[in-house]
């Protein structure tokens, strides 16, 4: 079996988690058990759905959890953009960011379901 290192996806999401994790570490400590809390909690479980995936023969389904996981992660970023939490150019990166892991867990569904 490969290792999750193997995987574009599961590097890429780790290094966006990383950055993420900063981030919600320097949001007022009022949002730790709200918004921080909640992206935290998000991101972790992108990566984990993520090792689940690797390791699963039936992976579409945590794929589908994936994606729908950056969906939230998605709407919570806006939030903080909007209430400014998050720069602009900040907003703008994790966006593109968050695109670029649904594009590669998109090609990885896809891939998955023509097998």
């Amino acid at each position: 079996m490969a290792s999750p290192n193997q995987y574009p996806l599961y590097e890429h999401w780790y290094k966006t988690m990383n950055w993420l994790l900063d981030r919600c570490d320097r949001m007022p400590k009022h949002l730790r058990f709200t918004v921080s809390g909640r992206m935290v909690t998000m991101s972790t479980d992108i990566a984990e759905l993520l090792l689940e995936a690797i390791y699963s023969r039936d992976k579409l389904p945590k794929l589908q959890a994936i994606n729908l996981q950056l969906e939230k992660l998605r709407l919570y970023c806006r939030l903080c953009k909007d209430r400014n939490y998050f720069t602009l150019t900040q907003y703008e990166y994790i966006s593109r960011e968050i695109n670029e892991a649904g594009k590669m867990c998109g090609g990885w569904m896809k891939n998955h379901s023509a097998e």
